[in-house]
């Protein structure tokens, strides 16, 4: 089949790389003309293990190619993904729609045979009836439908997510979104992935549910490890022993310095914004928002308080290892390392760092933060160390080299990545979370 992805950002580009090894014929649409043209020469927007072997892979043997136009590159195709961003809107926090109404609206003038409209972009509940109500206003005669997709997809693992996915959520109104949709994804369906046809407004919540479930689980156990800091228990071992509950999970019970991310900060708050018009609050992720958001620059003190409090801290010298929001991308949105970094900049204190991809994205945002070359050069000198994302390379640090290079051997882990018994016999003044 003939498919069409119209946004070639993170979504766009790793489903359309991952339905053309599927065998379907993909055609990945950008406005962006520079964007395009490093596609075509191999050059990958994004970091992501894996995308840029698969891209290449596939536009290799001709299942994959880049446009901007398009007009010419919806000709022919059975369905027509939208796959562009959904940021918050200045002002009130509500999901930006402009980019998926204006896409719907290009469509509507071009289309010129039956085909299958898909929202694969997260956006709020009812976005797909007005997607329809555009397509209808343009005077279009031919036959459409206009269906749900959500994606569920883990940067830095996006593509086994695709390939091997928990579950694929379809809205569809009519069998004839429903009928596109199963061929569409009938290679996964031959390896027992479940697909789950739902209503369209049902999956459209359905994405907006699960992300803000996640961001409670997550900001749940980070408020019980500050707890057992403060009790005395090890939140590693009370994390274990909630999650051996079936009914409740080990995933996401993993404390840290808050969520980020390109997703469950604005999937948080432009469902908040949902529920106000509604007339159904939810205070439950009202006090998500709330804690995790005071929980980044909670993480910041923290540092400080490692220093010897804040009269201690002006003038000395922090090393920040790693920036991006997990590891695995260069993805520096609503990262935890940002309000880190700015706590310990207004307490006079000076910060480098090191990213193994999130520098170059990092730098405009945090521009009092020295980038260093290695994490063993960010580490001379310093008074502190900071762990912010648990990237592998940071896991096996020579411990006695960093004791040498160091000029006090404290570590703030803010992924207990490190053994405390093992940090304090190195000689390490060792801060963890919730141990």
């Amino acid at each position: 089949m003939k498919i069409v992805m119209v946004g070639s950002g993170y979504v766009g580009l790793v489903s359309g790389a991952c339905l053309a090894d599927f065998g379907h014929d993909i055609v990945c649409i950008d406005k962006d003309p520079a964007k395009i043209g490093k596609l075509n020469k191999g050059e990958m927007p994004i970091f992501e293990p894996g995308l840029a072997d698969l891209v290449a892979k596939n536009v290799e043997a001709g299942r994959l190619s880049f446009t901007t136009d398009l007009p010419s590159a919806i000709e022919g195709a059975g369905a027509i993904f939208i796959g562009v961003g959904t940021p918050s809107r200045r002002g009130d926090g509500h999901a930006d729609l402009s980019y998926v109404y204006g896409v719907a609206e290009e469509i509507g003038a071009s289309l010129k045979h039956a085909a299958v409209i898909v929202t694969k972009s997260t956006v709020p509940v009812g976005t797909g009836d007005e997607v329809e109500r555009i397509l209808r206003a343009s005077g279009t005669a031919q036959k459409f439908s206009v269906v749900s997709n959500p994606e569920f997809l883990r940067e830095g693992a996006a593509i086994g997510d695709f390939k091997r996915p928990d579950r694929i959520v379809i809205g569809a109104e009519d069998e004839f979104g429903r009928e596109v949709m199963r061929e569409v994804y009938r290679p996964l369906f031959l390896n027992e992935s479940p697909i789950h046809f739902t209503s369209r407004r049902s999956a459209e919540l359905i994405k907006y549910g699960a992300n803000a479930f996640l961001a409670a689980k997550i900001t749940f156990i980070n408020e019980m490890a500050d707890l057992c800091e403060r009790a005395g228990g090890d939140i590693q071992e009370v994390a274990r022993g909630i999650g051996l509950d079936n009914r409740i999970g080990s995933k996401f019970l993993h404390p840290g310095p808050g969520y980020g991310g390109s997703c469950f900060p604005k999937d948080t708050l432009a469902l908040l914004k949902t529920a106000e018009d509604y007339g159904s609050p939810l205070q439950l992720i009202e006090a998500v928002v709330k804690v995790n958001e005071s929980r980044k620059r909670a993480m910041g003190r923290k540092v400080i308080d490692a220093l010897g409090g804040a009269q201690a801290a002006r003038g000395k010298r922090v090393t920040l290892l790693g920036l991006t929001f997990k590891p695995n991308t260069d993805d520096m949105r609503d990262s935890p390392a940002l309000a880190v970094a700015q706590v310990l900049t207004d307490a006079g204190v000076e910060l480098i760092a090191y990213d193994p991809e999130g520098m170059e994205q990092a730098q405009p945002m945090m521009p009092h933060v020295t980038m260093s070359t290695s994490p063993y050069a960010a580490i001379e000198g310093a008074d502190a160390i900071v762990l912010i994302t648990e990237w592998d390379a940071f896991r096996a640090l020579d411990l006695k080299r960093v004791k040498e290079l160091v000029r006090a051997p404290v570590m703030v882990d803010l992924r207990n990545v490190y053994d405390p018994a093992e940090m304090r016999a190195a000689g390490f003044t060792y801060v963890s979370i919730g141990r």
